[in-house]
């Protein structure tokens, strides 16, 4: 695949992946959530997060600052645009923690594609091969 699609590719699973937290997480409550609402949170989160991260990155930011705000905006807006109770923030947080590391390592060993979170090095299977 050229190196052109690993960007938007890797925006599609992470959206994909964070829509079906949101779902998993609320439960039976999404009925009262229109999908408009979690689609726009999931845009604001990944989407703007990412081209944030991706723009930083490219303007020499420091990583704290192009890491660190979309960070925190995936940690606090979801629970409290969603008005989350502490069961469901608590499982939230804990898919939250995780979820982004995970796509990383998978699209690293699987893919070898290393440009998004350098600095977890994790070989390919390619390389591994060898």
């Amino acid at each position: 695949m050229p190196e052109s699609l690993h960007f938007p590719v890797f925006m599609l699973v992470s959206l994909i992946a964070f829509i079906f937290i949101l779902n998993f997480v609320m439960g039976e409550r999404t009925k009262a959530v229109s999908a408009f609402q979690i689609s726009l949170i999931a845009l604001i989160v990944v989407v703007g997060g990412m081209f944030f991260a991706k723009y930083g990155e490219n303007t020499g930011l420091h990583w704290s600052i192009y890491y660190g705000l979309p960070v925190l905006l995936t940690l606090a807006l979801p629970p409290m645009a969603f008005h989350m109770n502490a069961k469901e923030t608590t499982i939230y947080l804990i898919f939250a923690f995780f979820i982004s590391p995970v796509i990383h390592v998978l699209f690293s060993f699987f893919l070898g594609w290393k440009e998004y979170m350098p600095f977890i090095p994790v070989p390919s299977l390619w390389e591994l091969l060898k």
